[in-house]
């Protein structure tokens, strides 16, 4: 029998006058990993708020089974209450993380005091007596793998990225049975993307999250919940299920609306010959009258916009780059980079946080001087650049004034003319919302807005700088129609693998190095290349066949004896049917099953197989260096 871990009854909420949503009803089993989805400003934030207890509903209930360690990832995680990265990641209820944070901050002490060394052996002994050792194997395993290595540094000259990531750490180091996650992939490295996407999807827990990001909810998810119109509906499986079920639902929808219109005819015509004053009129035939309306007039519309604005014509030189270098103290940004841009380019830029992305395309923009080289832009190129920070809006000024700032008129590609009200409704904004002021819009309806002033401006050259970052799955796929489109340049970044596939030809890599590298393909391409040169390093390698020669001793580590070379020859075999029975149980994960005790088994069975596979890797390496 499944174990519910969450229930949510009749919840409903109102801001002013704007409904959210009205009586939802939905719970959440053991093993069960779902996700919210829906426009933006439709209530998945502010619903998963009201579950972690941040927000309180206006009617309903939201209730956990006793004793549930349950964990809440904020998209912004406030962590102003701390001072260090070591006091946020072990402030904790656990007992574990208390003696473990006093034991951090007293074995990093160079000349500890009498008194001090007294008290390191009473916490070890402590450590011991709450097997605090395996939590502190996990801290150090998934501080390790975001990323964060000096605890002790403050909090206060964190990036936005840097926080994100200790948040993470936070929820995921106490093990919780249920996981509330709010955008988990924003302001992420790619790299650590694909490792969160990893443990989420086989460990044994419960996960509620709201995310954009289209192959992390294929890959992690086994259920999609909808919010629509203020309603839930529900979708068993991972985003490829939904997508098909979704497909099947609208056209049965759609049926059903052609089948109601034609009795709406002839009802229409029974209660036009009515006289209008007899009141023995069937009540019934009233209601269904009514009833057959609503099914009949029901808008099955995505509120889809089409996006066609005319960018400005380019000339034969675009951009021109001649051995450009910049550098901050130090460190060397990029370093004698040249390149020279072709039409309807589309490339996407990729390094992880620091490496340089930004300062780049600030170069490449003039925002800032490089240190050295020429920069040649062509006299027709006009850029358009979509950044990750605020746009300067009033929070008192009307949607409609927003986009009036750029144009009253645009002009489409075919030649006609779209006014800035006609323009803002093909953007999501219906009448009603343009006349609001800004202050009531959400974070990805202000992102939307931005988008908007950014693609009127009648560009040739598109610098998205995150895009992604608070958009809806409706507006990425219309934004990634109109980009497969776009006759001008495009540079993108962003963390959404599924949004730069679809829409890169090449990548500059920028990482530790000050070379730009050229990479032909996606993102995807890319990461089989990485994943393939990893694969191969780790392979021993095998010497070719030459006549023997006279063995030398080696002065480090002794030969394998039999029982070592037997050993290693086993676990070469073992580690293949490891790997094996993980990938059998994920794809049984990813099947679409409805049984949450089921599900949770598997996902335990994986967790298991990870640690065993991890330990026998270790031991393979070991041995490998000595074969």
């Amino acid at each position: 029998m499944p174990v519910n871990y969450l229930s949510v009854e009749k919840l409903s909420k109102s801001f002013n006058e704007k409904v959210l949503f009205e009586n939802l009803t939905f719970g959440l089993e053991q093993g069960q990993k779902a996700a919210l989805i829906g426009v933006n400003g439709c209530g998945k934030s502010t619903l998963l708020n009201i579950i972690a207890g941040k927000d309180t509903p206006d009617t309903g209930i939201v209730s956990f089974q006793k004793d549930l360690v349950v964990k809440y990832l904020d998209q912004s995680p406030d962590l102003s209450t701390y001072i260090t990265i070591l006091d946020s990641i072990f402030d904790s209820s656990h007992p574990e993380a208390v003696v473990l944070k006093r034991y951090s901050q007293l074995a990093e002490l160079e000349n500890p005091s009498e008194k001090e060394q007294e008290e390191l052996q009473d916490v070890f002994t402590q450590m011991d007596s709450l097997n605090a050792w395996n939590y502190e194997h996990r801290a150090k395993e998934i501080l390790g793998k975001l990323g964060i290595k000096d605890l002790n540094r403050e909090i206060k000259n964190l990036s936005g990225g840097q926080k994100k990531r200790i948040a993470l750490a936070r929820v995921l180091i106490d093990k919780p049975d249920l996981l509330i996650l709010d955008e988990p992939t924003n302001h992420l490295d790619l790299e650590i993307i694909e490792w969160l996407e990893d443990y989420l999807s086989t460990a044994n827990l419960s996960i509620l999250m709201v995310t954009h990001d289209r192959y992390f909810l294929d890959r992690v998810t086994n259920e999609i919940i909808e919010i629509a119109d203020g309603q839930l509906h529900k979708f068993k499986g991972n985003y490829g299920n939904y997508l098909e079920q979704k497909a099947e639902r609208e056209e049965m929808q759609q049926v059903s609306k052609d089948k109601a219109r034609n009795l709406m005819k002839k009802e229409l015509e029974w209660m036009r010959r009515q006289p209008k004053a007899r009141g023995t009129k069937a009540k019934y035939r009233i209601e269904a009258f009514h009833d057959t309306k609503e099914k009949a007039t029901v808008n099955l519309s995505k509120g889809e916009l089409e996006i066609k604005v005319s960018g400005s014509r380019q000339g034969k030189k675009i951009i021109e780059l001649e051995k450009i270098s910049k550098s901050y103290g130090d460190v060397k940004i990029f370093e004698d980079f040249s390149y020279v841009f072709k039409r309807e380019e589309k490339l996407g830029l990729v390094g992880k946080n620091g490496t340089g992305k930004s300062t780049f395309l600030n170069v490449l923009t003039g925002k800032m001087e490089a240190d050295s080289g020429n920069l040649d832009k062509g006299i027709n190129t006009k850029f358009g650049y979509y950044t990750q920070d605020d746009f300067p809006v009033k929070e008192n000024q009307k949607v409609i004034d927003v986009v009036k700032e750029v144009a009253e008129v645009i002009t489409l590609d075919d030649g006609s003319t779209v006014t800035a009200s006609q323009l803002l409704n093909l953007f999501l904004f219906p009448p009603a919302s343009q006349y609001s002021f800004v202050s009531k819009l959400s974070g990805g309806e202000k992102r939307r807005l931005q988008l908007l002033r950014v693609l009127m401006s009648n560009p040739n050259f598109l610098i998205l700088d995150e895009p992604t970052n608070d958009l809806d799955i409706v507006t990425l796929n219309i934004l990634e129609e109109y980009l497969q489109n776009f006759s001008g340049c495009l540079i993108l970044v962003s963390h959404d693998r599924y949004f730069m596939d679809k829409l890169v030809d090449h990548l500059f890599i920028l990482d530790e190095t000050s070379e730009i590298k050229d990479f032909p393909g996606n993102y995807t391409d890319y990461r089989l290349q990485v994943q393939n040169e990893k694969s191969d390093n780790l392979k021993p390698i095998k010497e070719p066949k030459t006549e023997k020669k006279p063995e030398t001793k080696k002065e480090s580590g002794k030969k394998l004896n039999f029982n070592e070379q037997k050993e290693f020859n086993q676990l070469e075999t073992e580690l293949k049917k490891l790997e094996a029975s993980k990938e059998e149980l994920i794809e049984k994960l990813n099947s679409g099953s409805t049984d949450h005790a089921e599900l949770a088994k598997w996902s335990a069975e994986i967790e298991r197989i990870t640690e065993e596979v991890d330990e026998k890797e270790l031991r393979w390496l070991e041995l490998s260096e000595r074969a």
